[in-house]
């Protein structure tokens, strides 16, 4: 139940969750990105005015939020609602390292024994964990399945984005292989998917792949999100070939390239001729740390590679890059907190991001890749936003602070405090 809440105080963060399902109209002395102490109005799923303040001097009615810090609602973009939470299904033994042409056999084989209902269910499961976390906005992609109904999985996940609509962002996207008919892909999108994908990086002729997702969402007006370059080989870019056609179509609509490995693999020369075709393509990009760093390089003799893209030039040259998680417990990746502040601490430690960079790649760019309008802390913003306990900025890219309250146009969707008790200090003389 929403109640509105005018007054009052968000309170300690080892205190009592006490906030979720409330609509909140102002918080007062809340610190910004940028240091600041603010007092903020909210109306309508928007944030209508922030003034400079601690809320001490107010006599105006609002929600105490000193001691917190507020940070831009996060955003998972690119998921596989369809496939989260799997692992449990398989065997213990086969679910054991797999690099990415084992994690797609063994999900092929599961295939077959999944239901509409046992799709649902996972994904609303996921979903769960994804908003306790701190995020509102998810796109998923559903695959094309090559058994049984080959769309009970995207129907499910359209079924939960109607079920969820007014609460949280879901973005359904459909993932075709070269192996599903155009007849099923126009199913597809009669069904109302939001964006077309595919794999042209696994097709026999990639190129002509690539045409073919590209050819349908000319013609449907949908947006595009591909999953490009998922290897670390060094050969022929997808990436370049995408960004080649995009321009000689003059393509209006918002064209994404998922992972891009490959493009990390290279040097300088050959990088840099792909990143400005990139950039004036106006393509958006999302690195996926954790899945790629579990999938890629089991083979190399000797380091194993990074298995990212090439984040740093793509930021230089004035690329949008957003972060996700990509896959959450299955055969493509057997771990995962469902966590943007674990996907931001890969961003660091195996992206050399800084903090602040790290931060708007899961946040502040995810929505810009996904079309969506800005959120945070400026007026005329959505009101998407979470708050976590007042500490410097790289501690809350960490991790390392768990109390978290979630807000998705105004409306607390999660409040999570954790309390700790330690026996570690000296006792009494």
């Amino acid at each position: 139940m929403t109640v509105a809440r005018s007054a009052g105080q968000i309170g300690p963060a080892d205190g009592p969750a006490q906030l979720a399902g409330v609509e909140l109209t102002a918080l007062r002395g809340v610190r910004l990105l940028d240091g600041t102490l603010a007092d903020l109005d909210l109306a309508d799923g928007e944030i209508t005015a922030v003034r400079a303040g601690d809320g001490r001097a107010s006599t105006d009615a609002g929600t105490d939020a000193s001691g917190w810090r507020l940070v831009p609602a996060a955003g998972e973009p690119h998921a596989h609602l369809d496939k989260a939470l799997s692992a449990e299904q398989i065997e213990p033994g086969p679910r054991a390292g797999n690099d990415l042409v084992s994690a797609i056999e063994q999900w092929r084989s599961l295939v077959p024994t999944l239901t509409s209902d046992d799709f649902a269910d996972r994904a609303r499961r996921a979903v769960r964990r994804y908003v306790a976390n701190g995020i509102t906005t998810i796109r998923t992609h559903a695959d094309a399945l090559l058994a049984g109904d080959p769309l009970r999985g995207v129907d499910a996940l359209l079924g939960l984005r109607e079920e969820l609509r007014g609460t949280i962002t879901l973005q359904v996207c459909l993932l075709a292989g070269q192996d599903v008919p155009d007849a099923v892909i126009e199913d597809a999108i009669g069904r109302g998917i939001d964006v077309l994908g595919g794999c042209p990086h696994l097709a026999d002729e990639p190129a002509k792949e690539t045409s073919r997702i590209l050819d349908h969402a000319e013609r449907s007006g949908l947006p595009v999100d591909l999953h490009t370059d998922e290897q670390t080989t060094t050969g022929h870019l997808d990436l370049a070939d995408l960004a080649e056609q995009v321009i000689a179509r003059g393509m209006s609509q918002r064209v994404t390239a998922s992972h891009c490995v490959r493009l990390g693999m290279l040097g300088h020369d050959r990088r840099g001729p792909v990143v400005d075709l990139v950039a004036k393509a106006g393509i958006g990009i999302v690195t996926l740390p954790i899945t790629n760093l579990y999938l890629q390089g089991r083979d190399a003799d000797g380091a194993a590679p990074r298995g990212l893209t090439a984040i740093r030039a793509l930021l230089e040259a004035g690329v949008p890059v957003a972060a996700g998680a990509d896959n959450l417990r299955d055969p493509f990746n057997p771990v995962g907190r469902a966590d943007p502040f674990e996907t931001t601490s890969l961003l660091v430690a195996a992206g050399h991001l800084r903090p602040a960079e790290a931060l708007a790649a899961v946040t502040t760019t995810t929505r810009t890749v996904l079309g969506l309008p800005a959120a945070g802390t400026g007026p005329g913003s959505r009101a998407d936003f979470m708050l976590v306990p007042d500490v410097p900025l790289d501690e809350v890219v960490a991790g390392a602070q768990t109390a978290r309250v979630v807000v998705h146009g105004g409306r607390v969707l999660a409040d999570t405090r954790v309390s700790t008790v330690l026996d570690l200090d000296p006792m009494p003389r």
